[in-house]
C-alpha cells in the first residue's frame, strides 16, 4: 500500500510539479466525507489534496463524483473572480480519484469574529455570493452526473434531487420526524413554485461558517480568504444558497449579507413563491443532514443533536410549504 508521502509525490508529479519540492504533509480537519491534506513545498507554496473514500464506503446517491463537482465549482468561481481555491489537477480515474488545488489563506469563520467585523464581512460575503450567482450552467442539476444527466428545467432537476434523498432515507432507515410518504406529499405541493426558476445558476449549497475562510493579515482588518468545499454544488436556483448561509436560521434577518448581495446585483426578494422555494431548499438540506447520520455512523451525541435541532427545522420547513400553498 502506498503511504501518504509517496502518494502526494505522485500527485505532484502528475500535475507537472517537481515532487522533490514536497517538504511536509498536514491532515486538515473539518471535512465530513473526503480525506484532505495540506501539501507544503520547500518554496513555501501550499496545496490542498482531497481524496474521496473508497467506493465501498456507504454514502448517499448525490455524493457520487463529488470531486468532479468541486472542480467545476472552483473553475466557475475563478470566472466570477471570487476568492476560492484554484484547480491544479483533477484525477478522475476511478482507481485513484483526487483533486489537487491551491490553498486559500485563513481559517474557518468562528466565534472570535466581533460584531463590527461580522457586519463588514457578511456584506462582503454577500457581494461575493452575488458574483457566484452570475455564472450559469448548461442545464439544471448536479454536474457530477450522480443523479443522471442534467435536466432542461429546474422542477425536473430538483424533484429528482428530492426523490434521491428520500430514497436514501428509506434505504438507510433514517429517523425522520415525518414518514417519507408524508414528507414527499408536502414537497409536491411546492413544485409549481420551482417553475419560476429559468436560468441554471452556480449554487455552492454548503456555505456555512466552516466553509468560509477568514484571513487576518497582521495589522489589517479580517477579510474573506476563500469559499471552500464546493463539492456539493449544483446548477439551479440562487435562492438555494441562502439556506446554508443562514444554517438553521433565517436569511431575511441577515441585513448586512443581503445589502452586499443586492449591491452586487443579486436578486433577493421574498414574495410567496420565493418563500415556498426557500422552504423546499431548507427541507432538502435538513433531509440530507438527518439521513447522512446513518451511512456516516455518527456518535450518539451528534445523533441527539440532529434529532433535537435539525428534525424540528425540517418540520417547520414542511409546514411552511403547506401553509403557503393552501
Amino acid at each position: 500500500m502506498v503511504d501518504s508521502w509517496e502518494w502526494a509525490r505522485r500527485v505532484l508529479e502528475g500535475a507537472g510539479l517537481d515532487p522533490d519540492l514536497l517538504a511536509g504533509l498536514r491532515p486538515l480537519s473539518g471535512g465530513t466525507y473526503n480525506t484532505v491534506e495540506e501539501l507544503l513545498l520547500t518554496d513555501g507554496t501550499r496545496y490542498v489534496l482531497k481524496v474521496p473514500p473508497a467506493s465501498t464506503v456507504p454514502g448517499m446517491r448525490y455524493e457520487r463524483g463529488l470531486l468532479t463537482a468541486e472542480a467545476e465549482f472552483y473553475r466557475a468561481a475563478a470566472v466570477a473572480e471570487v476568492a476560492a481555491p484554484r484547480v491544479v489537477a483533477l484525477g478522475e480515474d476511478p482507481a485513484v480519484p483526487h483533486l489537487l488545488m491551491t490553498a486559500c489563506p485563513g481559517d474557518p469563520w468562528d466565534e472570535t469574529v466581533t460584531a463590527p467585523e461580522r457586519a463588514v464581512l457578511r456584506r462582503e460575503l454577500g457581494r461575493q455570493v452575488a458574483r457566484l450567482h452570475t455564472v450559469t450552467g448548461p442545464a439544471f442539476g448536479y454536474p457530477s452526473g450522480a443523479l443522471g444527466p442534467l435536466a432542461p428545467d429546474w422542477r425536473t432537476a430538483f424533484t429528482g434531487m428530492m426523490e434521491a434523498v428520500l430514497d436514501d432515507a428509506l434505504d438507510y432507515g433514517a429517523r425522520l420526524p415525518r414518514s417519507v410518504d408524508q414528507v414527499a406529499a408536502a414537497l409536491r405541493l411546492g413544485r409549481p413554485a420551482l417553475d419560476e426558476v429559468t436560468t441554471p445558476a452556480l449554487v455552492h449549497f454548503d456555505l456555512w461558517d466552516g466553509n468560509i475562510l477568514l484571513d487576518r493579515p497582521a495589522g489589517q482588518e479580517p477579510r474573506i480568504g476563500g469559499l471552500i468545499d464546493g463539492e456539493r454544488m449544483f446548477w439551479g436556483d440562487p435562492l438555494a444558497d441562502f439556506v446554508s448561509l443562514a444554517l438553521l436560521g433565517d436569511i431575511k434577518k441577515d441585513k448586512a449579507f443581503l445589502a452586499g448581495y443586492r449591491e452586487a446585483g443579486g436578486r433577493a426578494e421574498f414574495d410567496a413563491p420565493a418563500r415556498v422555494r426557500l422552504a423546499l431548499y431548507r427541507a432538502y438540506l435538513y433531509l440530507i443532514m438527518l439521513t447522512e447520520t446513518v451511512p456516516r455512523a455518527v456518535d450518539q451525541e451528534k445523533e441527539r443533536w440532529v434529532q433535537a435541532v435539525v428534525a424540528p427545522e425540517l418540520v417547520f420547513a414542511l409546514e411552511e410549504v403547506e401553509e403557503l400553498t393552501s
